[in-house]
């Protein structure tokens, strides 16, 4: 082998060896990422036991639990900032894109347990630790910001089903209120993106299924006939 196509191929040998480095290194900073995103999940997953569900004071502590691993996930992201190299976010995006997507599903339902709102993609990525914006640097993709909501619909649409199961009539009626709200939300949007346009199927499931809750509570004589939601919006 000559001289020359030696240098040639412990250039490529060097290029391949850090490529792997780097790629190792955010894998472990994702990891991390994905623990946080399962300690929070498994917290708020206690919002559906019997008998939490009309003690808004338990679901506020849930909340605060799960605000303190928040802090963890800000520390993962920082450190992955540091890792990826300025201008190749979308280089790697696939490695952090699925566990950003969950836990913006995660941020969102906290917002939505503590003041029943619309979480914005502003407070989502402070909650993270990343820009908002592309062009400040390692920021909170739309796209993953849209698919967490998507996802908070379906978790929404099981929490109306448990909360008629456990004796809270007026939730379901908040949560179809707020649902139909995201719905027509999503609405405006020209979904040219493959992958939000069919998770797009999953919110129109979700509000099928709660305003199958809200009628079955309607011919049981068990609806409200107001309730807090309901007299925000008059």
């Amino acid at each position: 082998m000559s001289e020359r196509i030696l240098q040639i191929f412990n250039s490529f040998h060097d290029f391949l060896s850090n490529e792997e480095e780097l790629r190792e290194e955010i894998r472990f900073n994702v990891r991390d990422l994905e623990k946080s995103c399962r300690d929070i999940l498994m917290i708020l997953q206690n919002i559906h036991n019997e008998n939490n569900l009309e003690e808004n004071i338990i679901v506020s502590e849930y909340c605060a639990k799960a605000r303190v691993i928040f802090e963890d996930v800000r520390k993962s992201y920082e450190l992955l900032a540091k890792a990826v190299p300025k201008d190749q976010y979308y280089r790697f995006h696939d490695h952090w894109r699925f566990v950003t997507q969950k836990l913006c599903f995660l941020a969102s339902l906290v917002i939505y347990l503590e003041i029943k709102v619309l979480v914005t993609k502003e407070t989502v990525a402070a909650m993270l630790g990343v820009k908002n914006n592309r062009e400040d640097g390692f920021h909170l993709d739309l796209e993953d910001f849209l698919m967490g909501l998507l996802q908070l619909s379906t978790e929404l649409s099981r929490f109306a089903v448990n909360s008629v199961t456990n004796g809270d009539y007026n939730r379901p009626i908040e949560i179809a209120r707020f649902v139909n709200e995201l719905n027509v939300g999503f609405r405006l949007l020209n979904f040219k993106n493959d992958n939000l346009r069919k998770r797009f199927d999953s919110l129109k499931y979700s509000i099928k299924k709660i305003e199958e809750v809200v009628y079955d509570l309607s011919i049981r004589g068990l609806k409200p006939s107001s309730c807090p939601a309901a007299q925000e919006t008059e």
